[in-house]
Formats: structure tokens, C-alpha cells, sequence
């Protein structure tokens, strides 16, 4: 009788264990699904780190961060392999140039240039340079403050030494869409040239596309 009292007692506390063990572990799984990236159901989870790259539980028709990521990275490697860049006298000089959205979406289409522009200042070793002309007031009025003799200046405050661009990169985002009771597509044409800024002449350019469809939109901003 004793040894079956004991038996049990084991049973007993051997499913206690193996009901705790359970638990940890689907709290575990829980927590650990919660972090990581790509989480479909975000359930009780207030805020999901990503990858820039990746197609987010939130998401829409329009232009993502995903597609920027995608679009940039292949413009930014076929830039930096133009005979134009490659055969350049010189280090060329580069203005970026806005680019414009004539898609149905409100977004911040100079992410674009600017990602581009970090990239190949980044990863080109400077093969080409790019001239900060959204800084010009910032610039001119150090250039004055120099020339007052209220700044100290290295060179010669009063040769002018801002340089001339070669070439303007710009682009243009198109778009189009249809609408039926099944739901909506969005067709999206990235194109970005780079322009002589001598000549006017496109000397380079590429293209991305995409589509997307489905019966819901998100709200871009």
C-alpha cells in the first residue's frame, strides 16, 4: 500500500512538472514570436522592431519602406557603374534635383535621393562628390561672417569657392490605378535619370517597377 501511495505521489508530481515545463515554454515561444521581426499577428504586442526591407502586418497599397529599400539599392549600383561616373576628368560634382510624384500617394518622395546619396557617399570611395544646395543659407552666411572678419577663416574668404555641378540626379515616381468591386491595384514606375548640367542631356537612366492589389488602403502621410 505504501509503495502505491509513493507511485502515485510520483505520477502526481511528475505531471506538475511537466505542466510547468509546458507553460515556460509557450511563454517562451510567446515572448520570443512577439520581438521578431516579420510578426503577423501582433496581438498584444504595442510595437514590432522591423528590417527597413521588410513587408511589415501594417501595410498598403502604396509606396513602403520596403519599396524604397529596393529601389534605391538598384539605382544606387547602376549609377555608380555609368560609363559617364567611371571615365569622368575628375571627381564630377552632383546636385540632387526634387523629385516628382505624380503617383495618388502624399509621401516624402526625397527619401529617395537621399538614401541614394548616402549610399554612394558611402560605398563609392569618392568616385563623385554631391553639393549640399539645400544648405546655401547656411553656407552663404558663414562665407559672410568670414569675410567680416567675425569668423576665422582658413583660405581666402573672398575667393569664391563654391562649386559648379556637373550633372543634376533626379527622378520622377508615375503611377497608375484601377478600381473594381473586387478591390484596387497600383501599378508604380520609379524612374531617375542623372543630366548633364551643361548640355541638358540625359546621360543615364534606370527604372524600378511595381503592383500591388487588394480590397483595403492605408493612409500615407
Amino acid at each position: 500500500m505504501l509503495e502505491y501511495v509513493l507511485e502515485e505521489n510520483h505520477m502526481k508530481i511528475r505531471f506538475v512538472n511537466t505542466v510547468i515545463q509546458t507553460t515556460l515554454s509557450l511563454v517562451v515561444v510567446a515572448f520570443v514570436s512577439g520581438c521578431a521581426s516579420g510578426v503577423r499577428n501582433p496581438s498584444g504586442v504595442p510595437v514590432t522592431e522591423m528590417q527597413a526591407d521588410e513587408r511589415g502586418f501594417v501595410a498598403g497599397l502604396g509606396i513602403e519602406s520596403q519599396d524604397m529599400v529596393a529601389v534605391t539599392d538598384k539605382m544606387a549600383r547602376s549609377l555608380s557603374n555609368t560609363h559617364e561616373i567611371n571615365n569622368f576628368d575628375g571627381t564630377p560634382r552632383i546636385v540632387l534635383d526634387p523629385i516628382i510624384n505624380n503617383t495618388r500617394f502624399p509621401i516624402q518622395q526625397d527619401i529617395f535621393l537621399t538614401r541614394m546619396r548616402a549610399l554612394l557617399n558611402s560605398r563609392t570611395q569618392g568616385k563623385m562628390r554631391f553639393l549640399a544646395r539645400e544648405r546655401m543659407d547656411a553656407l552663404h552666411q558663414e562665407r559672410d561672417m568670414k569675410r567680416s572678419g567675425e569668423y576665422t577663416s582658413t583660405t581666402d574668404p573672398n575667393v569664391q569657392e563654391f562649386k559648379g555641378a556637373d550633372f543634376f540626379l533626379t527622378g520622377k515616381l508615375d503611377g497608375q490605378t484601377t478600381r473594381t468591386s473586387a478591390g484596387t491595384s497600383d501599378y508604380i514606375l520609379y524612374s531617375f535619370q542623372l543630366i548633364d548640367a551643361r548640355s541638358s542631356e540625359i546621360l543615364w537612366e534606370d527604372f524600378a517597377e511595381m503592383k500591388k492589389q487588394g480590397q483595403e488602403d492605408a493612409s500615407y502621410r
